[in-house]
């Protein structure tokens, strides 16, 4: 892994454990075993970093989702709700609050935050897709579930966030995945 791979992972692990309240550069890069002038020369300035901090962060998710699903023991049930307990261990929470954080700031428009657009949702349907196909849903209806899933997923999370009912977002995503479970549409044309 090169030097800004490494600062990125460490800087990823940084904010996950201890959050971003009053996090400066300088603050850090003390914490990193480097100086803020390193983090903006490879990242070029708080506000990227923290996109790149976001998309790392993002991307660890999809594997772990990948290793869910091609562990043989997990139902896909089974499998979304261990992901569902991953993305809201208390520890992440700093995390969870970054990534809606920088979207609001992209989807105002705050040209340093909108690269955080970039694959927000595509890069998630792919593998969720995939997952609705090994259940029998043909590509469009995969497609549509897949999207469902991430809206609902990201839906809680921003409800668990706002509100800390861990109960109530815990029944919703067991109500979800019970809804989840139906029969999956036939594929069109197919007549029942």
């Amino acid at each position: 892994m090169d030097r800004r791979g490494e600062l990125l992972a460490a800087a990823t692990d940084y904010v996950a454990e201890h959050g971003i309240a009053g996090l400066s550069l300088r603050r850090l890069g003390a914490a990193l075993g480097t100086s803020h002038r390193m983090l903006i020369h490879h990242f070029g300035s708080k506000e990227r970093l923290f996109v790149e901090i976001v998309r790392a962060s993002e991307e660890r998710q999809r594997e772990a989702l990948a290793r869910l699903g091609h562990d043989p023991a997990l139902s896909p049930a089974d499998a979304a709700r261990s992901l569902w307990h991953r993305l809201t261990d208390p520890r992440l929470a700093a995390q969870e609050r970054l990534f809606f954080e920088i979207c609001g700031q992209a989807l105002q428009g705050r040209p340093e935050a909108v690269p955080v657009l970039d694959g927000l949702v595509t890069d998630w349907l792919a593998p969720l897709a995939e997952a609705e196909r090994a259940q029998g849903a043909d590509p469009a209806t995969a497609r549509a579930r897949a999207r469902l899933g991430l809206a609902a997923v990201r839906g809680l999370l921003f409800d668990l966030l706002a509100t800390g009912d861990r109960a109530g977002v815990d029944a919703a995503m067991e109500e979800f995945l019970r809804l989840s479970q139906t029969q999956p549409a036939p594929a069109p044309g197919h007549r029942q």
